[in-house]
């Protein structure tokens, strides 16, 4: 068995690659069943969606990029594959609800999702670590 490097010489250590499991794993399963889930089973649902228009291009339209971003993102995010392009919409996403939904509200308002762009900034930074899709694929 070879001596893992330093991350200096491009070579992560076995700590890096656990913590972006972890956030991927952690981060995507939680986002993709509290809240793309919940999201996905509206448009099942009879009746009238009800659903904020906080970028002014409808609601339908709005629940429905919800949807990729919190469900089909998450899902990408949580098997390690096209990580770097599925967290984007995760933190566009994030970053409307912090500076639109959430304008001007107080920190108790804003935490979970300042949390969770925390999440998808870091990973969007780190990559996937080398138990993920990604990595098998580059093999």
């Amino acid at each position: 068995m070879t001596k893992r490097k330093n991350s200096i010489l491009g070579i992560q250590p076995l700590s890096l690659d656990l913590a972006a499991l972890l956030l991927r794993v952690i981060g995507g399963g939680l986002m993709m069943m509290q809240h793309g889930y919940p999201k996905l089973m509206k448009l099942s649902g009879n009746g009238p969606i009800k659903f904020g228009d906080p970028l002014g291009i409808g609601e339908f339209n709005s629940l429905i990029l919800a949807i990729f971003s919190e469900f089909l993102c998450s899902a990408l995010l949580i098997l390690g594959l096209f990580t770097r392009l599925a967290v984007i919409p995760l933190i566009v996403t994030m970053l409307v609800i912090l500076f639109v939904v959430h304008a001007g509200d107080p920190v108790e308002e804003i935490e979970l999702a300042a949390m969770y762009a925390v999440i998808f900034v870091a990973l969007l930074f780190s990559g996937p670590g080398k138990w993920s899709v990604d990595a098998l694929i580059k093999k």
